[in-house]
C-alpha cells in the first residue's frame, strides 16, 4: 500500500450526500444551489444508476464544482472516480481501503462508514482519510435505523487519530454540537435534498456550523 499523508476535509465542515430521488428538481440543478449555498464539498451516492449514468452524472456534477472550488467524491465506485477525475471515493468496507489507495492517485480522499468506535479505530489503521459515524440522531431518511449513537462517541473517536464525519439526523439546530463535541464535519442528505429553497437552507446550516470545525 502507498503511504501518504492523510488529505483535509474541506471548509465548511459541511458534507452533501445524494440522493435524487429525494431531490426536488434535478440533480445537477440542486449541486449547483448547494455550492451557491456555501457547500464545498458534495459525494455522489447513487448506487442504483448502472456505471454509464452514474459516470456521466458525475462528470455533470464536477464540471459544475470545480468552478467553485468544491470537492467531489463518490460513493463505492473506483472506476468512475478514476476515469471522471473525482477527488476520492466513499466505501463500505474497511478490507477494501489499501487496494483502493494503490488505484486512486496520492492525492485521493478515502471514506469509510463506520457505526461504532472499534470500526473507527479499523479505519484509521487501514489508511482511510476520513470515517462517517452513524447514526449520531435519529433520522428521517432511515426509520428505524439506529439506535442513535448521540454525540458522546464523537471525542472518542476523535482520539482514534482520523477525522470523523457526523451522520444522521443533523440539522442547523444540532450540527454544531457534533463540532463541538469532537466531529471534523457532519453530513446531511434528505435535509438538503428535499429543501423547498436550497441555497438559504444551506447558507444556514453552514452558518450553524459556524468555524469550531476540529482539524
Amino acid at each position: 500500500m502507498t503511504t501518504a499523508p492523510r488529505r483535509s476535509l474541506p471548509k465548511p465542515a459541511l458534507l452533501a450526500i445524494t440522493d435524487r430521488r429525494r431531490s426536488v428538481r434535478p440533480l445537477p440543478f440542486l449541486v449547483a444551489h448547494l455550492l451557491e449555498g456555501g457547500c464545498r464539498w458534495i459525494s455522489l451516492r447513487e448506487k442504483d444508476l448502472t456505471f454509464r449514468e452514474r459516470r456521466a452524472l458525475l462528470s455533470e456534477i464536477l464540471a459544475i464544482a470545480r468552478p467553485a472550488g468544491a470537492l467531489v467524491t463518490v460513493h463505492g465506485d473506483v472506476v468512475a472516480a478514476l476515469e471522471t477525475g473525482a477527488d476520492g471515493v466513499h466505501l463500505q468496507d474497511v478490507a477494501d481501503i489499501a487496494l483502493v489507495r494503490d488505484t486512486l492517485p496520492p492525492e485521493s480522499l478515502i471514506g469509510i462508514s463506520c457505526h461504532g468506535l472499534a470500526q473507527i479505530h479499523a479505519a484509521a489503521a487501514a489508511g482511510a482519510d476520513y470515517a462517517t459515524l452513524s447514526p449520531i440522531f435519529v433520522t428521517e431518511s432511515k426509520p428505524g435505523y439506529g439506535p442513535a449513537l448521540g454525540i458522546g462517541p464523537l471525542a472518542q473517536a476523535r482520539a482514534a487519530g482520523i477525522p470523523v464525519v457526523a451522520l444522521g439526523g443533523v440539522t442547523a439546530e444540532n450540527g454544531w454540537s457534533c463540532l463541538s463535541a469532537g466531529a471534523a464535519a457532519v453530513a446531511v442528505m434528505r435535509p438538503l435534498m428535499s429543501a423547498r429553497e436550497p441555497v438559504r437552507f444551506t447558507r444556514r446550516l453552514v452558518e450553524s456550523l459556524g468555524e469550531t470545525a476540529q482539524p
